[in-house]
C-alpha cells in the first residue's frame, strides 16, 4: 500500500523575481557604456580617415594644376605665347574632383574663386611682362589658399599619426609653397634687369625675400620627410621615399646655387636648375601621396576591425545576459513543486481488517476470563 504525498503548490517570491533582473540589469548598464565610447571612438576614427583620404585625393588633383601654372607663368614672363592645354586639363581634373568632394570638404567657393582666375589668364604674353608676373602670382596665391583650405576642412592638417602628419605637412604646405615661390624667384631674377634703376634696391630686396621664403619650405620639405620616416612604423615607408628625396635634395641644392649665391644670378641657369628641382618635385609629390594614402587606408582597415570585435564582443555579451535571464526567470510563476515519491509500507505492517475484527470479536471474552480467575485465585491458595 502507498501513501501519496499531497502536492503544495509554490508561491511565486517577488525578491526571487527582482534580483536577477536588478543583477542583469547592472551588467548591462556597463557593458552598454563600454560599447558606447568604443563605437563613438572608432566611428570618430573612421570619419576622421575617410575624409583625410578626400584630401588625398583632391590634392592629387593640385598637383598638376600647380606644375601647369608655375610653367605658363614663366612662359608669360619671358613674353612667349602660352599653352593652356596642360592647364585647361588639370583645371578639368580639379573640376570633377570638386564637384565629387567638394561639398564634405567646402571647397567650392574656393575653387570657384581660382577657376574664374586661372580662366582669365592671358593665352599669350602680355606685352608687359610685369602684369603677367603680377597676374599668376595672384593665381598662385589663391591656389595655395585652397591646398590650405583642404587640408583644414579634411582633417589632414590636424592628423593624429605622426608620420601621416608630417607626410601631410609636406605634400599640402611645404612642396607646393616651394614649387611656386621658385617659379616666381625666377621669374623675378629674369625681370630684374629690365626695371630701371630706381627700383634695384627695391628689387634686390624683394630678392632677397623671395630666396628665403622659396628655399625655407624646400628645406622643410626635407626635414618632414625625414620626420614621417623616423617616426612611422612602416617598411615601406623609408625606402619608397627616400629614393626620390635625395634626388630632390640635389636639385634643391643646384637651384640653391643658382639663385642663392649671387646678387645677380643668371636667369637661364637659374630657369634650367628650377626645372630640374620641378621634375623631382613631380617625382616626389606622387611617392608622398601613395605612401599618405596607404597608411590612411591601412589606418581605416585597423578602425574596421576593432569597431567588428567590438561589435561581436557586445553580441556575445549580451546573448549570454540573455540567457542567464533566461535560466533564472525559465519556471513559471504557478507551477507547483514535484510532489516526493509515494511511501509502500512493508506487507506485516499494513492493517488487516479480518484480524482486527477477530481481535475485537474475542477482547471480551479474554477479559472475563482473566477476571474470574483472579477473583477465585485467594481461595485457590487457601486450599
Amino acid at each position: 500500500m502507498t501513501v501519496p504525498a499531497p502536492r503544495v503548490r509554490r508561491r511565486p517570491s517577488v525578491p526571487g523575481r527582482v534580483l536577477p533582473l536588478l543583477l542583469a540589469l547592472a551588467l548591462v548598464a556597463p557593458l552598454g557604456l563600454l560599447f558606447a565610447l568604443a563605437e563613438g571612438t572608432t566611428s570618430d576614427d573612421h570619419d576622421l580617415a575617410a575624409r583625410e583620404r578626400l584630401g588625398v585625393r583632391y590634392l592629387r588633383a593640385l598637383g598638376p594644376v600647380t606644375d601647369a601654372l608655375v610653367e605658363a607663368q614663366s612662359t608669360a614672363v619671358a613674353g612667349a605665347p602660352v599653352s593652356r592645354t596642360a592647364l585647361n586639363a588639370a583645371i578639368e581634373q580639379v573640376a570633377g574632383v570638386d564637384s565629387a568632394v567638394g561639398d564634405e570638404l567646402r571647397t567650392h567657393e574656393r575653387w570657384a574663386g581660382l577657376r574664374a582666375k586661372l580662366e582669365g589668364l592671358p593665352d599669350r604674353g602680355l606685352a608687359d611682362p610685369e602684369a603677367a608676373y603680377v597676374a599668376y602670382g595672384e593665381a598662385n596665391d589663391l591656389l595655395l589658399a585652397l591646398y590650405r583650405k583642404v587640408r583644414e576642412s579634411s582633417g589632414l592638417i590636424r592628423d593624429p599619426k605622426a608620420d601621416s602628419f608630417f607626410l601631410q605637412d609636406g605634400i599640402g604646405g611645404d612642396l607646393p609653397t616651394a614649387i611656386a615661390l621658385a617659379g616666381r624667384l625666377a621669374d623675378l631674377v629674369r625681370l630684374a634687369p629690365a626695371r630701371p634703376a630706381a627700383e634695384r634696391a627695391k628689387t634686390g630686396l624683394e630678392l632677397a625675400e623671395l630666396r628665403v621664403a622659396a628655399f625655407g619650405p624646400a628645406n622643410d620639405l626635407v626635414a618632414d620627410l625625414r620626420a614621417a620616416v623616423d617616426s612611422s612604423e612602416s617598411t615601406d615607408l623609408g625606402g619608397n621615399v627616400l629614393t626620390p628625396l635625395d634626388a630632390y635634395q640635389r636639385s634643391l641644392e643646384a637651384f640653391t646655387a643658382a639663385g642663392g649665391g649671387r646678387a645677380a644670378p643668371n636667369p637661364d641657369q637659374l630657369t634650367a636648375a628650377g626645372l630640374t628641382a620641378q621634375a623631382a618635385a613631380k617625382q616626389l609629390r606622387t611617392v608622398i601621396l601613395d605612401q599618405l594614402d596607404t597608411l590612411l587606408e591601412e589606418r581605416l582597415d585597423t578602425v574596421d576591425r576593432d569597431r567588428l570585435l567590438a561589435r561581436v564582443a557586445a553580441g556575445v555579451a549580451i546573448a549570454l545576459l540573455i540567457g542567464l535571464a533566461g535560466t533564472l526567470f525559465r519556471r513559471p510563476a504557478g507551477e507547483t513543486r514535484p510532489a516526493p515519491p509515494e511511501i509502500a509500507l512493508p506487507p506485516a505492517a499494513r492493517p488487516d481488517p479480518a484480524a482486527a475484527t477477530r481481535d475485537s470479536d474475542r477482547l471480551p471474552v479474554a477479559v472475563g476470563a482473566g477476571a474470574e480467575a483472579e477473583r477465585w485465585r485467594p481461595f485457590d491458595a487457601a486450599r
